[in-house]
Order: C-alpha cells, then structure tokens, then sequence
C-alpha cells in the first residue's frame, strides 16, 4: 500500500480542463476527500444560455453528498410523474410514476432544472470552497505526464502543475483527440431545439407539474417544469439533416411549426407560444477503448457524450465525478494506477447508458405498425412494472 504522505495527491492539486457540470463536480467531490484541484476554463465568463436538465435519483443523491442539493432545490421542478402521449392524437399512452414513488425507492428525489441553475448551484459551491481554485479564460496549450505527476502550458502563457488531469472540456475535448482518440463527434441525422416558456403561457392542460413526452413518426417533443415550477422548458428533436457548430443557432418557429403540423392541438398550440428556440445539431462518439492513461483521464462528455433521449448526460458527469473522488481518496495506488480503477469503474456503465439512449432515440421516433406495437405495450404494461426496468440506472451509487 502506498503511503498516503507520501503519495503525490497529498501534495498538488489535481488539474482539471472545463469548468462544466462535470468539472466543477469533480472539484467539489475532490474537496470532500480532502483533494485540492486547479479548473482551468477556457470561457472568459459563463453563457446563462442552456437546455433544461432531468436530474434522477443516481445525480440528485450525489448533489445531496456534495452539498449542492439545498442550494439548487428551491430552483427545480418536482415532478410527479412522466406522461408519455401519442404525438398526434394526443392520447396519454403512460402515466408513469415520479415524485413520492422514485424517491422512496431510491433514496433520492427526481428533479428537473434549468442547466444554467444547476451549473450556477456548482459554482456557488466551488467558489466557497478554499481547497479550490478557478481561472476563467485559459486552458492547456500541450500537456506533459510523467511518474511525477502532469505538467500543463496555458494558451494564457501560464504554467500549471498537479498530480492528475482530468479533462472535462466537452464533446469537442482536445485531450480526448490528442492523447485517447482521434475519433471526432458524427452528426446523428437529428437535430434539437429548446425554449423556455413562463408555465402560465402553456395550455391549461399542460401545466402540471409532470414530465411529458410527445411521440411521432419522425420527431419528438418533451417538456418539464423548472425555476421551481414556474416555467416550463421544452425541447423538439427532429430528424433533420441539418448541420451546425452551433449550440444556440436561432431557428424560425415556423421551421418548428411545420415539422409539428400533424400533432395534437394542444402540443402545437404549447409550440407556437414562444418563437424564441434555438438549435443544435446531436451527434455521437464511441466511449474511447481507454478511459485513463498515466494521470490523465477523460470525464463527462469529453468521456462519453449523450444523445438527449435517456436524460443521463449530465447525470454522467456527477457520476464520474463521484467516482474519480472517491478512487483518489483511497491513495492505495500510485495516481496511474487509480485512475485505471476508475477508468475499469466507469466504462461499461457509461457504454450501458449510452446504448440505451439511442435506443430510447429510435424507439421514440417509430412509424407504422413498429409505432403501434410501441404504444400497445405503453397502454398495457403496469407503470411501476415499467419504472422497475431502470432500477439498474437510478439505483446506481458511487460505492
């Protein structure tokens, strides 16, 4: 066993690229062991510009042990249940249950958020927290890893030193590319928008405070409540060809409104009360074959991005964060050797999540005689029975 005084974690602080949801999680779980960390983020300042986020059980119980949940909860949605509708009759196929259910099956609630709240709640943490330290505006120029640890030169000129990296800079990671893979994202023949919309300017019937998901043939539509029930965001996926860079390219609502001109009243009624969406392109990337190499290792999307159809993207990143932290602060290894562990950890959880999310992709957009047999089982299969399938997913903790 190696001496923990003597180990190199004791000593330096753990560099970490990105300053996202799962860089600033790693930071704060690392405090937790008594771990030091340096995120360098190469934004000048932080975009209030996001997505909403489904957070399950898996991601609100590891916010709860880093002491972010009591921040964030006032801001969140609490939602009592997931109804799944046919996108065009507007029939309810599934009431599926949320609320009190999941969270005493679990231990943890079901939450939906605004990203920017959930970042901002990381931040206030971080910020707080003296075992961390944020530059804004920088990030690593080249990388030197050896026994002793890593080496960084910033774009900023500086230098900086620690016994780990971790990179967490996204589905574009220039780590990833240079040191794992050198596989770039491949755009998934769909594309997303999303808006935000008062609650009150909804439909009277879709104000409740459910998560919903809307079903066709070549698109769908989810929404659920956020700012603590007071506004409701909404995001369109469609098979669409088109391809952008962007994450908030500006999209006419009458594209929206005429990819969605066959669905339900109700959803094309909820659709045409912002004109507000903005756009970006889903793509997919293998999980690299390696996850770690000497003391470097990849995390959230820079490890494993997610499609948007199983609501884990992020949740991934709390997780992998718990996980790094908690292997670290065993300090029975050399760093290398830790971050193997984890790598071992994590790998074929996040292959599991990915692959069940573009299932879910496909599943969602079916035609046909396939869409009908989907909505059969979705009508006759008991809610609970359904939910109990992904006891494997919201049941997942770090130890």
């Amino acid at each position: 066993m190696t001496d923990p005084a003597a180990s190199p974690i004791a000593n330096a602080p753990a560099l970490i690229l990105g300053g996202g949801i799962a860089g600033l999680a790693s930071a704060l779980a690392f405090a937790r062991q008594g771990i030091a960390s340096h995120i360098l983020e190469k934004r000048a300042n932080y975009s209030e510009e996001g997505a909403g986020i489904q957070i399950g059980p898996n991601g609100t119980r590891i916010l709860q042990q880093l002491g972010v949940a009591e921040r964030l909860q006032p801001l969140v949605g609490t939602p009592e249940a997931l109804s799944v509708r046919d996108g065009r009759s507007g029939a309810q196929l599934a009431l599926l249950p949320l609320g009190d259910w999941i969270a005493q099956r679990h231990g943890a609630p079901y939450w939906t958020a605004h990203r920017r709240d959930l970042h901002s709640a990381l931040l206030a943490a971080a910020e707080a927290e003296p075992r961390i330290t944020i530059t804004l505006g920088d990030t690593a120029a080249s990388i030197t890893s050896d026994d002793a640890g890593v080496s960084v030169a910033t774009t900023a000129g500086r230098s900086a030193s620690g016994f780990a990296l971790i990179a967490a800079d996204g589905i574009g990671s220039t780590v990833r590319t240079s040191l794992f893979d050198a596989a770039q994202p491949t755009p998934y023949g769909k594309s997303a928008a999303r808006s935000v919309i008062p609650i009150a300017a909804a439909p009277e019937q879709l104000r409740r405070q459910i998560v919903t998901i809307w079903l066709l043939p070549d698109a769908h539509v989810v929404h659920y409540p956020v700012s603590g029930g007071q506004e409701l965001a909404m995001v369109v996926v469609l098979d669409d060809t088109h391809l952008s860079d962007s994450w908030n390219e500006p999209v006419p609502v009458g594209e929206i409104e005429q990819a969605l001109s066959a669905s339900a009243p109700a959803l094309r009624k909820l659709i045409m009360q912002t004109h507000d969406w903005k756009r970006w392109t889903l793509r997919t990337l293998p999980v690299p074959a390696q996850l770690a190499i000497g003391n470097v290792a990849l995390a959230g999307d820079a490890a494993h991005p997610m499609l948007p159809f199983f609501a884990q993207g992020g949740v991934m990143a709390l997780e992998d964060a718990a996980v790094l932290a908690a292997t670290l602060g065993s300090k029975q290894k050399t760093t290398g050797g830790l971050l193997a562990d984890y790598a071992s950890k994590r790998r074929a959880r996040v292959a599991r999540v990915v692959a069940a999310s573009q299932r879910n992709g496909r599943i969602y957009h079916l035609d046909g005689a396939v869409a009908l047999a989907r909505n059969a089982v979705l009508r006759i299969a008991p809610p609970q029975h359904l939910m109990r399938q992904y006891d494997w997913l919201y049941g997942w903790r770090a130890t």
